[in-house]
């Protein structure tokens, strides 16, 4: 595919009736943000950058400067939902200080470099992502309730399915975006679903995920309804989680596909390395109180081990005999930030790989696993206390996140009153 140049982005825009564009980036918690500039003032952007005021945006504090942001061509979007006259586009952004130097908090360059690395060490790494959400009902003010859309479980099919017209509103969509989804369906929760991404590199299919929430709570609103990612929104209901599914190829091979019934050792010290590291990177997976109310049940995982066919281990490897093998990482949910979840897992892996980690025997009905960190506050202290997540990510994003995590697990241990409203937001805002 060729690349696209600035050049080019101003050339769709002019053509394209385009009058606003927005200029995306992120905080540490992969929250996007953004600045809406006219498109008059594309050119002056791409040349010269545009101005932000980091103090108020999570994780940038302390930065101490004023700093820009570079649009990316690569991420031209249009929004199918604005108006096609006077139409919008977004752009992601590169975030730059006033030197030109990139900007350390810059969580998308930080998956850039992770991958690069990958591709130095001879992987070429694809990803294909299993995201699961919920649908639930407003109420007379228009407010989210906990009622879901519908009482369907997995694979159910209308009229008992509510969710068919939605997600087909919302495949197409992300199609007009130039996002790839490959199937849905409806889980086993009520009003839950699921949507499925073709395979593509790993900053694409993690610029693409940020695109993805955007577009389901947008067709949500549009059918006055309310989408949430929250892992756990109902106790007694399946949560909901984000799988990341790895395609790896090392000098055109499938890593994980079985060569007379073995599998490769690079593949097995890439898996091995993910395992020795799980517990102290998850904080990055599941990075909220209500990600680990999730775990260890409707066969989401809580042990650190890994299988072939075992639906509920950490780390699975279906179609192992097949061209098609992967890894699917299991424990991660969509309030992650998909740059530093990409970003850790891609070096977790490249360290095993470093290292030539032994593979642990495969989960049995016999064997020991250790454990997925219970809470929030065990998973924010494996990761404070590990050299291994220090030497993964730039300080300033460690120490940023971590200190927030750490306000986080404060407030919500402060009364049942404050961690309720923690929850009320939570549900809201992911």
């Amino acid at each position: 595919m060729m690349k696209r140049t600035a050049q080019d982005v101003i050339s769709f825009v002019e053509e394209n009736n385009i009058k606003f564009v927005r200029l995306a980036f992120f905080d540490v918690f992969g929250v996007m943000k953004n600045i809406s500039i006219m498109s008059s003032e594309l050119k002056e952007a791409f040349e010269h950058g545009v101005s932000i005021v980091p103090s108020s945006i999570d994780g940038f504090e302390g930065t101490g400067t004023d700093l820009k942001l570079f649009p990316d061509p690569q991420t031209l979007r249009v929004l199918p939902w604005r108006p096609h006259n006077d139409g919008v586009v977004r752009l992601l952004c590169q975030i730059r200080r006033p030197d030109g130097t990139v900007y350390e908090g810059d969580v998308r360059n930080a998956l850039k470099e992770a991958v690069s690395e990958a591709e130095q060490a001879g992987l070429e790494i694809s990803t294909g992502l299993s995201c699961e959400f919920y649908l639930f009902k407003l109420d007379e003010n228009g407010l989210p309730t906990r009622i879901p859309h519908d009482r369907a479980g997995y694979l159910d099919v209308a009229p008992l399915d509510k969710g068919e017209n939605i997600r087909r509103r919302i495949c197409l969509t992300l199609e007009e975006m130039g996002i790839h989804p490959l199937s849905s369906h409806h889980e086993n929760g009520p009003g839950q679903n699921e949507i499925d991404f073709r395979y593509s590199d790993m900053l694409s299919a993690a610029d693409d995920f940020v695109s993805f929430k955007s577009v389901v709570k947008t067709a949500a609103q549009k059918e006055v309804l309310y989408a949430s990612f929250l892992p756990k929104p109902l106790p007694d209901s399946s949560g909901s989680g984000m799988h990341i599914n790895l395609y790896i190829r090392e000098n055109g091979q499938n890593i994980f596909m079985l060569q007379n019934g073995q599998m490769s050792k690079t593949a097995q010290s890439f898996i091995a390395g993910v395992l020795s590291h799980a517990a102290e990177m998850t904080v990055f997976f599941n990075p909220i109180p209500n990600s680990y109310a999730r775990f260890g049940l409707f066969k989401a995982p809580d042990t650190i081990d890994w299988s072939f066919r075992n639906l509920n281990p950490l780390v699975r490897l279906p179609e192992a005999e097949n061209p098609s093998a992967r890894m699917d990482f299991r424990s991660p949910d969509s309030s992650c930030n998909p740059y530093l979840a990409f970003t850790m897992l891609i070096r977790a892996g490249l360290d095993g790989i470093r290292q030539q980690m032994p593979l642990p025997p495969m989960a049995s009905a016999a064997s020991t696993s250790a454990f997925l960190p219970e809470t929030l506050s065990q998973a924010s202290e494996l990761a404070k206390n590990s050299r291994f997540v220090r030497d993964s990510l730039p300080e300033i994003i460690v120490s940023n996140y971590l200190d927030i995590i750490s306000d986080t697990v404060i407030r919500s241990g402060q009364g049942g009153e404050l961690k309720k409203l923690m929850e009320e937001r939570y549900f809201e805002i992911i």
